[in-house]
C-alpha cells in the first residue's frame, strides 16, 4: 500500500530513513520513469523506503496562470501511476506562494531532512527548486553535505534520442535526439498523434471524468456513448475518432470508439469527448447506466479527423465503419 500524505507534519516519526526524488512528475513519462527506477533500486540497496515528493497545483498554475500548460493527467491518475511504480510514499506539497518563498536550504532541511528523515535523494539532471528556482543539482549536492543526505544526479530516459523505434519490444532512442517531456506529449496530443504520446508516456494517454448527459444524438443513431463532463481531467487530444478503450468504475476495462470534438454534421454542438462502447453484451446492459459514475477513457489509435457529413444516413454508415476499424485494432490488445 502506497502512503499518501499531504503535508510533511502527516508523516508517521517512524518512517524512514528514506530516498526521495523531487518533480512535477506530469505525465510521469518514461523520462519520470528512469528517474524513478534510479529512486527504487537506490532505496532497495539501502534499504530504505522510497518517497516520491510532488506538487499540486502545478506551480505554473500560480505564478503564471494564463499561460501555464494544460496538464496531462489530474492529480488522481499521478497517484495511480506513482503508486504502479512500487514507490512506499507519496508526499503532495500544496504549492502556493508560501511554499515558493522557502529557499533551497529551508527546502532541503524542512521537507527532506525534518519531514521525510532523507537519507539520499534521486534527482533529474534538470532540477529546479527553491525561491525563484535557485536551487539545482549543484546546489543539492552542496546541501546533502552539509546535512548529511548523498545525492544521486539521473541523465533520464532520452536525453540522447527518443523512443521512436520499436526493437523487438523495447523503445530506443531515434535520431532527432529529443528527450522525453511532458511538452513532446502534449505537442503529440495536440496533432492527435497519440501513437507517439504512447510511446513517450510508455502507455497510452487517459482521461478521467464524470459520465454526464448529452444530447443523446449517438443513442439516436444506434451508437450511445458516454459522454464525459467538461471538467474532466487529462489533456484533450486534437478533435477526431479514436480506438481506445473505457474503464468503468469497477474497473472493467471496454473497447470503444471514442468521440473528440464538436460533430460538425449537427449544428450547435460543443466540443466534447464521448465514448462508445463496442459489442456490449446485452446481459451487460445494467452495468452501462454509467450516469454519475467517473471513468476513465484511454486513447489507443487515431481513426480519422473529424468531418461534416450531408446528413445522419452518411454518419452512420461512417460510424460503423469505424466501429470496425476500433474493433480490428483493439482485437489484438485484449482487456488488458
Amino acid at each position: 500500500m502506497v502512503h499518501i500524505w499531504n503535508d510533511p507534519s502527516e508523516v508517521p516519526e517512524d518512517f524512514g530513513p528514506s530516498v526521495v526524488t523531487i518533480g512535477n512528475f506530469d505525465g510521469v513519462h518514461r523520462g519520470h520513469q528512469e528517474v524513478l527506477a534510479h529512486l527504487l533500486s537506490t532505496a532497495a540497496q539501502r534499504g530504505n523506503r522510497s518517497v516520491v515528493v510532488t506538487f499540486d497545483p502545478h506551480p505554473a498554475q500560480v505564478h503564471r496562470p494564463e499561460s501555464a500548460p494544460e496538464l496531462l493527467m489530474g492529480l488522481q491518475d499521478k497517484l495511480d501511476a506513482l503508486a504502479g511504480t512500487g514507490v512506499d510514499a507519496v508526499l503532495v506539497m500544496k504549492y502556493n506562494l508560501d511554499l515558493a518563498a522557502m529557499t533551497p536550504e529551508e527546502f532541503a532541511r524542512g521537507v527532506l531532512v525534518d519531514g521525510l528523515r532523507a537519507a539520499h535523494v534521486v534527482v533529474g539532471h534538470d532540477l529546479r527548486f527553491g525561491a525563484g528556482n535557485s536551487g539545482d543539482v549543484v546546489t543539492m549536492q552542496e546541501l546533502g553535505t552539509v546535512l548529511g543526505f548523498g545525492v544521486t544526479v539521473v541523465n533520464e530516459y532520452g536525453a540522447g534520442g527518443a523512443p521512436l523505434e520499436d526493437d523487438g519490444g523495447s523503445w530506443h532512442d531515434g535520431d532527432n535526439g529529443r528527450r522525453c517531456s511532458s511538452t513532446w506529449v502534449r505537442e503529440a496530443l495536440a496533432e492527435g498523434d497519440v501513437a507517439t504520446a504512447t510511446a513517450v508516456l510508455g502507455r497510452p494517454h487517459r482521461m478521467r471524468g464524470e459520465v454526464v448527459h448529452g444530447a443523446a444524438r449517438g443513442r439516436a443513431l444506434g451508437f450511445p456513448t458516454a459522454n464525459l463532463s467538461h471538467d474532466a481531467t487529462g489533456y484533450v487530444p486534437a478533435d477526431g475518432i479514436y480506438a481506445g478503450w473505457l474503464i468503468d468504475a469497477t474497473g472493467v476495462r471496454w473497447p470503444a470508439a471514442i468521440s473528440v470534438g464538436s460533430n460538425p454534421t449537427f449544428d450547435g454542438v460543443s466540443r466534447q469527448v464521448e465514448a462508445h462502447v463496442i459489442d456490449r453484451p446485452e446481459e451487460a446492459v445494467e452495468a452501462f447506466d454509467l450516469y454519475g459514475q467517473t471513468v476513465v477513457v484511454e486513447f489507443t489509435a487515431r481513426l480519422r479527423g473529424m468531418v461534416a457529413y450531408r446528413g445522419p444516413e452518411a454518419l452512420v454508415e461512417q460510424m460503423r465503419l469505424d466501429v470496425v476499424q476500433a474493433r480490428d485494432i483493439l482485437c489484438g490488445e485484449g482487456a488488458k
